[in-house]
Parts: C-alpha cells; structure tokens; sequence
C-alpha cells in the first residue's frame, strides 16, 4: 500500500461520518480511527465537532458497521443498495455515458447500477435483486460511506 493510497484514505476519513475504517491488502493491515481532541463534543446526533484523524496500524478484526441513520423515504418494501466500501459514487461508466440505471428502470440481481471509485479501483456495483429502481440516493461524484443507501428498488 502506497502512502499516497493512505493519505486519500485519510482525507476520505475527513470528508465522510466515518470513525473508523480497517482494510487489510496483500498482508498488510491498516486501521484509521477519528479521535476526538479533548475538548471536542459530539452534536445530539452523534457527529462529532471539530475533529481530527489520526492513523493507527493494528490488529484488530472488527469490521465497520453499517450506517444506522433512516432515510426519509423509509419503506419496509424496498430493498436498499448500499455501497460496500467508502469511495467516489458514479452513476455512469463515464462522464459523457448514459447512466447505469434511472427511475423506473428494471434492474436483475447482476445488472450493473453504479460504481464506486476507491483508491483508484472502479468498483461496479450490482443490484442485488430483481425489481424496479424507485428512487437514487446518492449525487454523482459524492463521496459515500460504508453501508450508506445508493439505490432504493421495488423487489419483484
């Protein structure tokens, strides 16, 4: 791993809700934790204010949970794609391309919705399921998080 891999990663970190990020690659393992300084506080809904990151290595195993935040269009009935890693949200293969999918596209658990640019890998995301894209929760070129909603679809 690059130290330039790990300073995207860092600044990733920095832009995002995230707290915590482990990712091991070819042997070597590498943990980034926020730390809040001691005179930092956390807002009523649990982010926190004026804060730094700070790289640690370690051992540990735990992986990072899923986002617990609702979206507003909550409905039991949908089925959410959620992104697998932290990263850059595309909507399309490039940036003069169509999108993957739109409102009201039918989508099959290998169709291809969007991509998620990490460290400099395109990662295509798949849908996971059979059904009907209802709505699209993430801007082109966002940056999203681990577990954080893309796609909401109506399942078959």
């Amino acid at each position: 791993m690059k130290m330039e891999d790990i300073r995207e990663l860092i600044q990733i970190m920095e832009q995002s809700d995230l707290e915590e990020l482990e990712l091991e690659q070819h042997g070597v393992r590498l943990s980034l934790k926020k730390s809040l300084s001691p005179g930092d506080k956390r807002q009523p809904n649990g982010e926190a204010v004026q804060t730094k990151a700070v790289q640690h290595v370690s051992e540990a195993t735990d992986r990072p949970e899923h986002d617990t935040r609702q979206t507003a269009t909550e409905d039991t009935s949908l089925h959410k794609i959620v992104s697998p890693m932290v990263g850059t949200f595309y909507r399309a293969p490039a940036p003069d391309a169509d999108p993957y999918v739109q409102v009201g596209d039918r989508v099959q658990e290998n169709t291809v919705v969007c991509i998620v640019e990490a460290m400099k890998l395109m990662n295509e995301i798949e849908a996971e399921v059979t059904g009907e894209i209802v709505e699209v929760l993430a801007e082109n070129g966002q940056l999203v998080e681990y577990g954080q909603p893309l796609f909401l679809v109506k399942k078959d």
